[in-house]
């Protein structure tokens, strides 16, 4: 392990018991204590680069206190183009910000906008209040519009503030006022998402000793035959996947030992959205609570999910919630694989850079395009042992299609991506097309069938 990789362990395994005992503090030392906690994290970590977020801070609530009405467009343009400098410090003759520096100002770059968005729907509800005399039925809404202090509170809260996963403000802000917060269901939660990090570990750790990633940019590597090749991109997924696997649940047990996130089940609520019904208890009743708010993994479903769209629904889900709720309804588009594919051009911006971020992203689209053109033109005129078998070859090649593209997103430069795809001879995307092409043909040739079909009737009926 690189020795930033054992500070972020180091940080994770540090918050879980100090998680704990933050559930004996009352809200306003609570609030106090977790900024204190978050500043002495990023001070430590980042340096002088404290002050890269620390002006994304002031710069969204300056937005939002001018012009609440625009803030959530205001504040995504905002934040997004100081990502752009934050990247491109060095050629303004400033120092290169440290990893730590970069997580932390993506993860507050989703906050600043998701909390831009909150405070206008609260100024708009309290306006139909005003006018219908009646209280807003808008679940999860803001009770109150914060304060500077309360905005930097919630932006440095050390929980998750370098690993995720993201949170809303109002989930911030319910929190802090957690009635009996003892009370809540802690270390048997905690334990249940450890209980299989030591296990992600030691396979991430055995499986990257075999499979380094930089064997892949030597040219011995392509004297390797086309085998051997193609299943190194199966490893280097195993790795990522075993990776970050070991990341996110450390990072939500966190959460789960700090009571973050902690909501009735009747609740019903969303990974980085939070409860979706207003849920009043039955008092003679015991409450079942659930930590959904801050789950930012799904394994199980990551890896067995049958289609290329649901992967990502399980991956990095509070993140899929903001870029659903944020990006997505605003696209220029209609059609869902161009909506999808401006949300993942999204997607790849916030990540970074890096070509190799945006040759990935943007090769989901032309997946989900192939898969919604089999599943109509294919599936659909099956039957149940024959869907059976397309479901199976159709997460045989979605696992593919997600081990090739992890490729890009690891290897980072656009010439490391493309030799390494042109060394598998561009299979995934070949099938891809070759599956839209098929899906196109055969959609073809059920029209033909039905206008045949309605000419043929149209006969029958003259005849008659």
């Amino acid at each position: 392990m690189s020795p930033d990789e054992l500070v972020y362990l180091g940080i994770l395994a540090a918050s879980i018991p100090v998680g704990f005992l933050f559930r004996y503090l009352s809200p306003p030392v609570k609030q106090g204590a977790a900024l204190l906690l978050g500043l002495i994290i990023s001070i430590a970590t980042c340096g002088l680069h404290t002050l890269h977020s620390l002006c994304t801070v002031l710069g969204t609530w300056l937005i939002i206190k001018i012009n609440w009405r625009s803030a959530p467009a205001l504040s995504l343009g905002w934040t997004f183009l100081y990502l752009l400098f934050f990247r491109l410090v060095t050629w303004f003759g400033l120092p290169q910000p440290t990893p730590f520096a970069n997580a932390i100002q993506l993860l507050l770059t989703l906050k600043m906008v998701s909390l831009a968005n909150e405070i206008q729907s609260y100024h708009l509800e309290k306006k139909k209040e005003v006018s219908a005399f009646t209280k807003s039925p808008v679940v999860g809404g803001l009770s109150h519009e914060p304060s500077l202090y309360d905005v930097i509170s919630y932006s440095y809260c050390y929980v998750g503030i370098m690993t995720g996963p993201f949170f809303r403000y109002q989930t911030y802000a319910d929190w802090l006022q957690q009635s009996n917060p003892l009370s809540l269901p802690g270390k048997e939660p905690c334990l249940q998402r450890l209980k299989m990090v030591p296990v992600y570990g030691a396979l991430f750790i055995a499986v990257n000793s075999v499979f380094p990633l930089s064997c892949v940019r030597t040219d011995e590597f392509l004297e390797h035959n086309y085998f051997y090749r193609f299943l190194y991109m199966v490893a280097i997924f195993f790795v990522f996947r075993m990776r970050f696997y070991s990341a996110w649940c450390g990072a939500e047990a966190g959460c789960i030992s700090a009571g973050l996130g902690c909501y009735p089940q009747g609740a019903l609520s969303k990974p980085g959205g939070g409860p979706t019904v207003k849920y009043s208890p039955d008092p003679n009743a015991a409450v079942e609570y659930d930590f959904k708010t801050i789950q930012n993994i799904d394994c199980y479903n990551t890896d067995f999910c049958v289609k290329v769209r649901h992967g990502m629904r399980y991956w990095n889900m509070t993140v899929q919630w903001w870029l659903h709720h944020y990006i997505y309804p605003n696209t220029p588009f209609r059609a869902y694989a161009l909506r999808a594919g401006w949300t993942m051009l999204i997607s790849a911006y916030w990540h970074g850079l890096h070509a190799g971020y945006y040759l990935s992203f943007l090769t989901i689209p032309l997946c989900i395009a192939a898969e919604l053109a089999m599943e109509a033109s294919v599936r659909a005129r099956l039957g149940p042992m024959g869907q059976n078998i397309f479901d199976w070859i159709h997460w045989f090649l979605k696992m593919r299609a997600y081990d090739c593209m992890c490729m890009g997103f690891v290897l980072l430069k656009a010439s490391d991506t493309i030799n390494y795809w042109s060394s598998i001879y561009f299979i995934i995307h070949i099938i891809a097309v070759v599956c839209i092409g098929v899906g196109q043909m055969m959609k073809g040739g059920k029209k033909r069938e039905r206008r045949e079909r309605g000419e043929g009737e149209k006969e029958d009926k003259s005849n008659r």
